[in-house]
């Protein structure tokens, strides 16, 4: 029989949820056998796999000692790593960190040790502020992802409850996303509110946009204000009304004014050659709008946070003039 002890950040979730992540050699269909035949309890006592777990609850597993052998991820890398991250701001439960371009925020099958959230965690260990051993079912996360050939402010969570009440708000839509972006072409008004539907077709990372409305598509509103206009091009400030992917490289050349340096939705041949090696869009700025200021959290209702422009590379152009 082996205990387990919830700590804060194990806290707040599902047991079935704890489990899967706390007894990763545990399968699926076995866990919630088990906790029916009460071979696994909370507190010596039945359980139920929806149950919220508080800390210091001791789950109790009489099980074999073979799941509890899974392999570990190599958390020796994080002290290897010399973590390279540009930090905007930081206290004791948020990151807010300036990914560069060609940054992956998550592993994939060629980033290997380079990518944000992978140095997120080896800065927080090297700090002492995360113990990858010590930890049963958290580690240290990304709130929101930014594409790949894409720069701008990331959030990173430092704790369970951070995580949990960052993700809430965004899922409510209490935090203002405003980016800059050059398209090909003059914009028809200087300010607009943009509106269509998008459909994401996942099998090739690209997205539809209709006009009207059609089952299955998701709403998108793109408001953008128009900066400059130079050789052709225009720089925009966009806001980000709904959260889809792609939606603003997608909706922009929707309209007729793809983003330069943008391969999946524009030509972007001659863009490469003058210099716009990426997408030219950056999510230069966060506004923490939040309807309930209380939380753990709720200290930063009302902040902004900002880039600042030097910091943009497609923007030195702009700034000349």
């Amino acid at each position: 029989m082996r205990i387990l002890t919830v700590n804060r950040n194990d806290a707040g979730q599902r047991l079935d949820k704890f489990l899967s992540k706390a007894v990763k050699g545990l399968p699926t269909s076995m866990m919630y056998k088990y906790i029916r035949l009460k071979k696994i309890k909370r507190n010596r006592a039945r359980t139920q796999p929806n149950e919220i777990l508080a800390e210091g609850d001791e789950i109790q597993l009489f099980i074999r000692e073979e799941f509890f052998d899974s392999p570990e991820g190599d958390v020796d890398a994080l002290w290897r790593i010399t973590p390279k991250l540009e930090i905007v701001y930081e206290d004791e439960n948020i990151l807010l960190l300036n990914k560069r371009p060609g940054v992956l925020v998550h592993e994939d099958a060629t980033a290997g040790e380079n990518t944000l959230i992978l140095h997120v965690q080896a800065y927080l260990a090297q700090k002492g502020e995360y113990d990858p051993r010590a930890e049963q079912s958290f580690a240290p996360a990304l709130c929101n992802r930014i594409d790949r050939n894409t720069g701008g402010i990331v959030i990173a969570a430092k704790n369970a409850d951070a995580l949990r009440e960052m993700n809430e708000k965004i899922r409510n839509d209490e935090i203002g996303k405003f980016y800059y972006c050059v398209v090909h072409g003059r914009m028809p008004k200087r300010a607009d509110t943009l509106r269509a539907y998008l459909k994401k077709n996942s099998a090739d990372n690209l997205v539809s946009i209709s006009d009207a409305e059609r089952p299955g598509w998701k709403e998108i509103i793109t408001k953008y204000r128009l900066l400059a206009e130079m050789g052709g091009r225009s720089l925009l400030e966009v806001e980000l009304v709904t959260g889809r992917t792609h939606q603003i490289r997608a909706h922009m050349a929707h309209i007729g004014h793809p983003l330069l340096g943008d391969g999946k939705y524009g030509i972007n041949r001659r863009d490469r050659e003058q210099g716009y090696k990426y997408q030219a869009l950056y999510a230069y700025r966060l506004e923490f709008r939040f309807a309930e200021p209380g939380g753990t959290l709720g200290y930063l209702s009302g902040k902004t946070f900002e880039l600042p422009k030097d910091s943009i590379w497609f923007l030195k152009d702009f700034l000349k003039n």
